[in-house]
């Protein structure tokens, strides 16, 4: 970013903020009531380091850096034709909305995001998703999905999901080796859901070549399905479980710590929150594979669009192995 003139917290006074090549140094917060209606659009070419709170969020540019964390009482919002990179260094909460529909950049969330409604595509978020409504499409999401009514979820990775009721489109990957719902899901015709909690993400990082033992599980709602009650006050309450966790038990025996994912995870997770960059060794280049928010980013859209592709879990044992 390049020619910000910088603001003082105290010229925010209009009923309306627009941000275009600034730098902010501290919080964009209301100062008395009349400024709890104050809107805050996002023009391009800007750096908050403080916290932002609006009563509606816009982004209408890109290249915006946001280190504080941020809430709208009513929207949080990033245009459909925004292009440049957005990043959010911690929470985003909305009473209201969270919409991102940018086609041409990858928002990227770097913690949690908390809103009555979410709305993603394109984005990429390192922590979890907490809402009543959630879809997601052509997302990756660290963390979890947990809504508490609904959730469409299409062609997307995500760590895992727990709601009454999931729509499951295109391809679907978890990176956790279980998910919940109450309801059964509703799959779109060729739909397809795929496991990564054995895949060798490590390997795959630094560009070298994957083990013999890991691999992407593919995963059959029917059969992959655990069903049980759970009971609270007298009441039973019915949980469906779609899991994987009988192969992770029984892949115990080879040392799945050396595909790294649960190093890869934690850091994308973490993200800025870390005192330092970390790297998973030598990559096959010969340079280091560094931890940064941004290469993990680039680096699950890559196993998204298919540009890296996880191979398909092969391997075998016998008994005696197990014994052995």
């Amino acid at each position: 970013m390049t020619n910000k003139k910088e603001l003082k917290e105290i010229r925010f006074d209009a009923t309306e903020i627009i941000l275009k090549d600034n730098l902010v140094r501290g919080a964009i917060l209301p100062q008395k009531i009349s400024e709890l209606t104050r809107n805050v659009i996002f023009d391009g070419n800007t750096e908050v380091e403080g916290a932002v709170f609006g009563n509606t969020i816009q982004f209408r540019g890109g290249d915006v850096v946001v280190k504080g964390a941020v809430f709208a009482q009513k929207e949080f919002y990033i245009s459909s034709d925004v292009k440049g990179e957005i990043m959010l260094m911690k929470a985003v909460g909305s009473a209201g909305s969270v919409t991102a529909r940018a086609a041409g950049c990858r928002p990227m969330f770097c913690s949690d995001i908390n809103g009555k409604s979410v709305s993603l595509h394109n984005a990429y978020v390192a922590g979890s998703i907490y809402a009543d409504e959630i879809n997601l499409e052509n997302c990756v999401v660290i963390g979890g999905v947990f809504a508490t009514q609904e959730a469409v979820i299409s062609n997307s990775i995500v760590g895992t999901f727990n709601t009454p009721r999931v729509t499951l489109e295109g391809t679907v990957q978890l990176l956790l080796p279980s998910a919940f719902t109450i309801e059964p899901p509703i799959t779109a015709p060729g739909t397809r859901l795929f496991n990564l909690s054995l895949a060798d993400l490590g390997s795959m990082f630094k560009g070298n070549k994957q083990d013999e033992y890991s691999g992407r599980i593919p995963m059959n709602l029917q059969t992959d399905e655990v069903k049980s009650n759970l009971v609270e006050d007298g009441q039973q309450r019915p949980l469906r479980s779609f899991t994987v966790i009988g192969k992770v038990l029984a892949a115990d025996m080879i040392d799945t710590d050396r595909f790294q994912n649960h190093f890869l995870l934690t850091a994308a997770s973490l993200g800025p929150q870390l005192l330092k960059t970390y790297d998973m060794g030598t990559a096959a280049d010969g340079s280091l594979a560094k931890l940064e928010p941004v290469v993990i980013r680039d680096f699950m859209f890559d196993i998204l669009s298919g540009k890296k592709e996880p191979k398909e879990m092969d391997a075998t044992f016998t008994l005696a192995d197990m014994a052995r």
